[in-house]
């Protein structure tokens, strides 16, 4: 290997055993020792399976001495990225698993115990305040994106995160985002913000859209520049490196996740992007072992996913994989596929390299491109969409040439406004903005939403004053609508309808005020702990709401938290609902159906089969892979 090479660090890291695998008193198939993962078979322990990686976090048991908690973690990976950046290397990390194996956990954490990306985020504020000095300044800009179906959207500008993004290869730049939004950032409080905001635009689209957030990629990148003046000559040199923070879709099996129909064609999509994203792995596997100087094509761009990471994997990056996994007997096969995927990238060569001095140079060539994107539309008379195409490259490139030549006060008032606006979009469809997170007014009645994702979930807030009418926008008018006929909690997606349900707050002779909940459309789907209603029903606090097909609330009632003693409330808050526990209530109330039933046997059955097969062939694929790569190590 080169000066420069360096090989793409793994870690793996397994989770504790969840609530269900608790109660199933399912046994643990990992465990670890130093740099070694063994996972034994549920029924043939005589064949364990034994894998080495840089890091082996072992989170299952906190009273075990090798026990790794978050700061350990972070201590052992995060550590590393944020020196490489502040030398000027660009650096990835990337987490990948099946869902709820403590992906999002590992890298977003919660407001107790903070992930690698707050944490990250932290330290590098906290490392320019000691850096910054006369003759050394900082810069720090983010983006943040989701990409779901192959499609990218913008979770920071409200202004663009309805809309399809599209990616290019820019001969500048290289992959990228048109219009992806990168605001400048000035504190970590900032930054923190800018990712719960995000996170809340990305929870909306996943309910809209009757999608689960685990089927979706996000992608939050921070851009890093230091200038460095000699105070005697006046001249600035300049480094400029890129973390890109990226939380993968689950990566479990259809049958597993229960997927059908349209569930299953979305889960198509994603392991489309998780199946490139293993070729692409493979591929530069088997790049780095070849002795033959006929390079093996990778196929980036087979996939959104792989285009976007093209520099992270095989490039010029420092990067480093975050693998996570169950320790239950039940996830055997899921956890055996993961730990095969990450063996499989530790091989990847990376070529890192300083970045310096790179704005001048980027400002020049692209102005010139402009100029030339500028002669080619005035010459061609070639067919409107090859010269729509031009167009769009040419608008794209006038906008970051603007971008790059604001000054550092004008960005950070731009971030401001794109804060505000997204701010007030929120608060049109009823999600207060004044709270952070969960942190909110106790003594109020309010809507939270409940999250498949620990990272989205409980992060929705819906303030209820005497009464609240919850529904979808009328597409059918673009006249204001009266105050009593105003939708106060917009909801979109498969279930709702445009007046779906009111939710009113009614004294009662005791003195009480309690809130009911009724349908306005009779054709409107509301479930209160799992069971449909069809009458006006009082909500208790703590009691679980659907609305629609794909909406959970946990109710807030602030009289009967208040009145609660104290071991009440410390029985109360063991017994909180989460998201699994209302999906399963309501599914649950589902299975009496017969046909429901039925249909959903039938579909397990063929998912089971194809899933059969497709496992088969990619372990013979795998086994084929292992005996090339022994043949070309004994050559």
């Amino acid at each position: 290997m080169g000066e420069n090479d360096e090989k793409i660090k793994v870690a793996v890291r397994v989770r504790p055993f969840n609530k269900r695998e608790v109660d199933l008193k399912t046994k643990c198939v990992v465990s670890m020792s130093g740099s070694q993962t063994t996972l034994i078979h549920p029924t043939n322990e005589k064949q364990p399976r034994t894998f080495a990686f840089d890091h082996c976090f072992y989170s299952t048991d906190s009273n075990d001495p090798s026990y790794a908690d978050q700061d350990e973690v972070f201590k052992h990976i995060g550590s590393g990225v944020l020196n490489n950046a502040f030398c000027g290397y660009n650096a990835c990390i990337f987490a990948y698993g099946q869902t709820g194996s403590g992906k999002s956990y590992s890298m977003m954490g919660t407001k107790e115990s903070p992930g690698i990306i707050p944490r990250l985020c932290n330290a590098i504020f906290e490392r320019i305040e000691e850096a910054t000095c006369e003759t050394l300044a900082f810069k720090v800009e983010v983006s943040y994106m989701e990409i779901y179906n192959e499609r990218v959207r913008d979770l920071l500008d409200p202004k663009k995160s309805t809309k399809n993004l599209k990616v290019r290869e820019h001969k500048i730049l290289g992959p990228m985002v048109d219009g992806l939004s990168v605001l400048a950032v000035s504190s970590f409080e900032q930054i923190a913000s800018l990712i719960e905001e995000g996170n809340k635009s990305r929870t909306v689209a996943a309910t809209n859209m009757n999608a689960e957030s685990s089927r979706s990629h996000a992608v939050f990148n921070i851009r890093l520049t230091q200038a460095l003046t000699d105070l005697e000559n006046g001249f600035t040199g300049e480094k400029m490196s890129k973390i890109s923070l990226v939380d993968l879709a689950g990566s479990e099996r259809a049958q597993k996740s229960g997927a059908v129909g349209k569930r299953l064609e979305e889960g198509g999509n994603i392991n489309k992007s998780l199946t490139t994203l293993g070729m692409v792995i493979s591929a530069l596997a088997e790049r780095s072992h070849s002795q033959s100087t006929k390079q093996k094509f990778v196929p980036y761009r087979d996939s959104v996913l792989t285009w976007l990471l093209k520099d992270n994997l095989g490039g010029n990056s420092r990067t480093i994989m975050v693998a996570t996994i169950s320790p239950s007997a039940d996830n055997y096969e899921e956890t055996l596929s993961t730990l095969r995927y990450a063996d499989r990238a530790k091989k990847i060569v990376n070529h890192a390299v300083v970045n310096e001095d790179p704005n001048a140079k980027v400002i020049r060539e692209l102005r010139e491109e402009v100029e030339q994107l500028r002669a080619q539309i005035s010459q061609t008379v070639k067919e409107h969409n090859e010269t729509e195409e031009l167009r769009e490259r040419l608008a794209e490139s006038e906008r970051l040439v603007e971008l790059m030549n604001k000054s550092w006060d004008e960005r950070l008032k731009d971030t401001d406004a794109i804060y505000r606006e997204r701010q007030k979009d929120l608060a049109e469809i009823g999600i207060s903005v004044a709270g952070s997170g969960i942190k909110v007014e106790k003594d109020r009645f309010y809507l939270v939403n409940l999250n498949a994702d620990p990272s989205l979930n409980e992060l929705l807030v819906y303030y209820i004053n005497q009464r609240a009418v919850i529904g979808c926008p009328d597409q059918g008018t673009s006249a204001p609508e009266a105050p009593d006929e105003r939708v106060d909690i917009v909801l979109q997606g498969l279930g709702v309808h445009h007046k779906h349900a009111l939710l009113q707050i009614v004294k009662e002779e005791d003195g009480q005020q309690r809130m009911y909940v009724e349908q306005i459309d009779e054709r409107a789907r509301i479930c209160v702990n799992g069971h449909a209603i069809s009458q006006r029903t009082p909500l208790r606090n703590g009691y679980r709401l659907l609305i629609g097909n794909n909406h959970f609330f946990r109710v807030n009632c602030p009289k009967e938290a208040i009145d609660m003693n104290a071991s009440i409330m410390e029985e109360s808050t063991a017994m909180l609902f989460d998201y699994d526990d209302a999906w399963h209530e309501v599914n649950s109330d589902m299975n009496s159906n017969p046909i429901s039933t039925a249909v959903d046997q039938y579909m397990e059955q063929i998912t089971k089969k194809h899933e059969e097969e497709k496992q088969a062939a990619l372990e013979q694929q795998y086994e084929a892979f292992e005996r090339y790569i022994q043949g070309l190590t004994q050559r």
